[in-house]
């Protein structure tokens, strides 16, 4: 066998990506994206982008995302090889070589995100390449982390949830955010905000989680905090835009509110205002499988859930 050649694109390079010449599933991710742009939005990159060639031949390909004013590579979401007996083999190799140089800002591997549709393991066509893939990460150290719901709503569509006035909502500063922040962690269904709880603290985590809202593009102005009928503080809602469209950006009911339904509220609302701030434009939201009350939530509110989301994670740690 001709020994493979793996590296990134060089600037110019894009119809090298797009030679990839083997059948592709319609159903899969990779197969919904614009390369082409994404690239033009900065969100894919040709350093960021890299093949195997063999004979001339593109025989696998992967792409990792990336936040179009970041610097490092914030997940791997485009991974394909030859499919047959060596399609596992090929995207090993590519991502062995990858990651030699393709980390985050913490010196780990991105996490690999894994779309796939509703039920898939129910598929049998899109099973064996779902699996194919995961077995290509754990080869690579990255195992599954968190299994997660992708959600769409438009008011077109899935129509206006119900909204009801027992909440009062109020802008607040970054203090009064963040101490609402603290609050929320606590206990949090998150596996995201569990895992960053145990690394880092409750006080680390919020700050965290407060750096990572101004993340979004979307206004500051939108963020605002719910109270009850008698004043007391029920929980937190950010509306936001990521660089694709509307979305729900983070909801948070405080430890002592949980339980009455508020969640529930708390999406309704959001959902609303999302669709002043961008009429006719679908909203995106996720959700973890295991928490329960917020996928009630999404349900009640009328969201559809368009995908089921794999996050895969370094097990090696910084290296």
């Amino acid at each position: 066998m001709t020994a493979l050649t793996i590296r990134p694109l060089q600037p110019g390079e894009t119809d090298l990506f797009l030679s990839y010449p083997f059948p592709r599933q319609p159903e899969l991710w990779e197969s919904q994206r614009d390369y082409v742009a994404l690239l033009a939005a900065n969100a894919y990159r040709p350093e960021h982008s890299w093949v195997a060639i063999e004979d001339g031949v593109v025989v696998a390909r992967a792409c990792w995302w990336t936040g179009p004013d970041d610097k490092r590579p914030y997940s791997l979401d485009w991974l394909e090889a030859e499919p047959g007996p060596r399609q596992v083999e090929l995207g090993t190799q590519l991502l062995r070589v990858a990651h030699q140089t393709m980390r985050n800002e913490e010196g780990r591997k991105p996490d690999y995100h894994l779309f796939l549709p509703p039920g898939w393991r129910d598929d049998a066509t899109v099973r064996p390449a779902a699996e194919a893939r995961l077995q290509t990460a754990r080869n690579v150290d990255l195992a599954l982390f968190v299994e997660r719901y992708s959600y769409r709503w438009s008011a077109e569509r899935d129509g206006l949830p119900e909204r009801n006035d027992r909440l009062d909502f109020r802008p607040a500063d970054d203090a009064e955010i963040l101490a609402v922040l603290r609050q929320v962690l606590s206990g949090s269904l998150d596996a995201h905000d569990q895992r960053s709880v145990a690394e880092h603290g409750l006080d680390r985590a919020a700050e965290l989680q407060l750096e990572g809202l101004y993340w979004f593009p979307s206004p500051r102005d939108w963020w605002q905090l719910a109270y009850d009928r008698s004043g007391a503080l029920v929980g937190v809602i950010i509306p936001a835009r990521n660089y694709d469209m509307p979305t729900i950006g983070y909801i948070g009911v405080v430890p002592g509110q949980r339980g009455h339904g508020y969640g529930a509220d708390l999406l309704a609302e959001m959902v609303w205002r999302l669709n002043a701030y961008a009429p006719g434009e679908a909203v995106g939201a996720d959700t973890d499988f295991s928490n329960v009350p917020m996928v009630r939530a999404f349900a009640r509110t009328g969201f559809r859930i368009t995908e089921e989301h794999l996050v895969l994670t370094d097990t090696e740690g910084s290296r």
